[in-house]
């Protein structure tokens, strides 16, 4: 795969405390404090959600494909649509990201929108990103009572928000090594280091028909949404980076970036932007590593999905809080912040 970096809607759910954890200025705290009230909440969470008690805190981020809000006139409108071509909310890109007790490192895993399973309290099986169908807190509870993995805080991101977002810290300069397209997300790109757009990235980070002009020919990713999260995983990372550098470089930006960030997310009631920003600041800043869970395919009732293999349970295991971090070989990073 011939891509450096790449970013995921849901990713910027992280970006958003790291923006307000490197506020600078007292004045600028106040403007953060204001906006961050503002944010809108996810209800329904009270009984799904975990305490924070262990050694860790996990956030679902979830990427939404809400239409609400398309606007016609948009540049990606014939690739994106409106709620009249997909109705309600589905998630787009589901993740966990595990916050080390104090800040001490952070570590994502990303689950195939494919993977198959038992939908909580719904009597029922099917796609992991179907769960969303019903609200956030079935998606949550369906990844605890599937995985064992407790979720504490949820952070909800739609395609417009994502947009707006990479917008707000001036693009993201993603390289490709040759000429890359995907016909159903608007993909286009010249081989090289790219500055990409709100637009152009959400075509980027839902591209699941990935092609490279190689050797006169157009080949196809063959790992489809999984090549997709390794695309994401590296993004999120690589954007996480150079928002630290940015921010630091020139800290009063905050305030916009704020402004522009908390109109664009939903929350749990209970997460406090401003309270987790610093520690997720540093664990970013210690570390961040990716996890991709091992999957094979197969049939069931007709429909081409996911399972997980036994080589997922250290995965599992280490964001249940039950393991240590297992190895490795991902392009983790140290954060550039301190």
């Amino acid at each position: 795969m011939s891509v450096a970096s790449a970013r995921s809607s849901a990713g910027i759910g992280a970006l958003f405390a790291v923006v307000v954890a490197l506020v600078g200025a007292w004045s600028v705290i106040g403007a953060a404090d204001e906006s961050t009230s503002e944010v809108e909440r996810i209800q329904d969470l009270e009984e799904v959600l975990a305490p924070v008690d262990g050694p860790a805190v996990n956030y679902l981020l979830i990427g939404s494909d809400s239409r609400e809000g398309s606007d016609p006139d948009s540049s990606d409108f014939g690739g994106i649509g409106d709620e009249t071509d997909v109705q309600g909310r589905r998630s787009d890109t589901i993740m966990v990201l595990r916050q080390e007790e104090d800040g001490d490192g952070a570590a994502l895993v990303s689950f195939p929108r494919d993977l198959w399973v038992e939908i909580a309290g719904k009597g029922y099986s099917s796609r992991i990103n179907a769960a969303y169908n019903d609200g956030a807190d079935v998606l949550a509870q369906t990844i605890t009572e599937e995985f064992g993995i407790p979720v504490h805080h949820v952070i909800d991101v739609d395609f417009f928000g994502f947009k707006e977002l990479v917008d707000a810290i001036g693009g993201v300069e993603i390289c490709f090594e040759y000429v890359t397209r995907d016909l159903n997300s608007g993909l286009v790109q010249e081989p090289g280091c790219n500055l990409l757009d709100g637009t152009q990235a959400l075509a980027y980070a839902r591209s699941r028909h990935y092609e490279q002009f190689v050797d006169g020919l157009w080949q196809e990713d063959p790992t489809a949404d999984l090549g997709r999260i390794e695309r994401q995983q590296d993004f999120i990372a690589a954007a996480v980076d150079q928002t630290l550098g940015e921010l630091q470089s020139n800290p009063f930006m905050a305030s916009e970036l704020i402004d522009s960030v908390s109109g664009a997310v939903r929350l749990d009631p209970n997460l406090d932007p401003l309270a987790a920003a610093g520690t997720l600041r540093k664990a970013f800043s210690s570390g961040f590593h990716t996890y991709q869970l091992p999957v094979e395919g197969t049939t069931i009732d007709g429909n081409s999905v996911l399972l997980l293999n036994d080589d997922a349970e250290p995965i599992l295991d280490y964001f249940r809080g039950l393991g240590p971090p297992p190895p490795t070989d991902d392009s983790s990073t140290e954060g550039s912040g301190g």
